[in-house]
């Protein structure tokens, strides 16, 4: 980033819980139509760990590895593939939702990277890649047909947060304003070459209570409060992410179309009310161990809780369980528009 100014920006791509790219090898013909659903020929996911497949298995350097158990004990054959969850994650939940397969990692197919994340202008350099292989495999018609109604998923500024709160050099340089709206200026670059190559349709997901997650409550208190100051920098980088995707549709003149998921007020809501979403645990980590099991991340010889459905973290990081990543899907899916803005996840896919 040479050109950019001395006062240190985020990268979308830092700290702990690592960065990968997800796709999916679908092509016109090789749709599913599912029930009610819209059919979609590909889905193309960007992000942080929330929802990666396994590239984390292929990063050498980095030490945020989940391809062991206790990690996948609910995943077909109780496989650990690399995913931070009992089982699925949101994005193979999404795939699921559209009868498309499970996404292999897209370091799978490309070999292991000497870093230890993959920052997002890196994840869009690999999607360059893949655009040049599906334009290759298909006539420009049916290339530009596969691109506009394809899915194009961005998970990602949850690790830059992290990173905010992590670095208190950081927080003398930035105060949380600019920060974050650095994060969606940042973000908006790599969208535009996304958009460039063809894509038209954008599921993107705003921050949750990142002050709520296992790792980050107060585990001295009786009430294990959640830490406001970081939850109120995540409520300030989703207001200017609603509003950075707002001014890029006006600039890309009405070509895109996208759903923005409230992953805040989502949680906030099941916090609130853990009983109507079916949880009954929504402080404490699955796996883990010391109080909340948040002392730890999840490793082979963790104890973990016997029922997964009912827990709403999987480990202190707070990556969801399974049962929590589908309950955030439905949410998107809902014609709820609480919760989703301009448009729901199905009404994007039908558009």
């Amino acid at each position: 980033m040479a050109n950019m100014s001395k006062k240190k920006t985020p990268s979308l791509a830092i700290w702990l819980l690592y960065l990968g790219l997800l796709w999916f090898d679908s092509f016109p013909g090789l749709e599913a139509a599912t029930g009610k659903l819209a059919s979609i020929p590909g889905l193309y996911v960007f992000g942080d760990s929330l929802v990666d497949a396994g590239n984390n298995n292929y990063l050498p350097i980095s030490i945020a590895k989940a391809n062991y158990p206790r990690n996948g004990v609910d995943f077909p054959k109780k496989k650990a593939t690399g995913r931070f969850s009992n089982g699925k994650n949101a994005a193979d939940v999404i795939a699921e939702k559209f009868g498309l397969p499970l996404p292999p990692p897209y370091r799978s197919l490309k070999g292991a990277l000497k870093g230890q994340s993959i920052p997002l202008s890196h994840q869009v350099d690999d999607w360059l890649s893949i655009h040049n292989e599906v334009t290759g495999k298909l006539r420009p018609a049916e290339a530009q047909v596969h691109l506009s109604k394809s899915l194009f998923i961005v998970v990602i500024g949850s690790n830059d947060l992290f990173d905010y709160y992590g670095s208190f050099k950081t927080r003398e340089k930035n105060n949380p304003q600019q920060y974050t709206r650095s994060m969606a200026d940042k973000l908006k670059e790599q969208l535009k070459r996304i958009h460039e190559t063809g894509a038209r349709k954008f599921l993107v997901v705003g921050v949750a209570q990142i002050g709520c997650i296992p790792g980050n409550r107060d585990t001295e208190s009786d009430l294990h409060e959640c830490d406001e100051e970081a939850n109120r920098s995540c409520s300030l980088y989703n207001e200017a992410l609603v509003k950075m995707l707002q001014q890029l549709k006006q600039e890309l003149q009405n070509s895109m179309s996208y759903s923005y998921f409230d992953n805040f007020k989502s949680l906030q809501d099941i916090n609130s009310n853990p009983a109507r979403f079916g949880f009954t645990e929504v402080t404490s980590a699955c796996c883990g161990s010391g109080k909340l099991n948040a002392a730890s991340h999840c490793q082979p010889i963790s104890k973990f809780c016997p029922d997964r459905t009912k827990h709403l973290f999987w480990d202190r990081f707070g990556h969801p369980t399974e049962a929590a990543s589908r309950t955030f899907v439905d949410l998107m899916l809902s014609n709820d528009s609480q919760y989703s803005s301009p448009l729901t996840l199905t009404q994007l896919a039908s558009s």
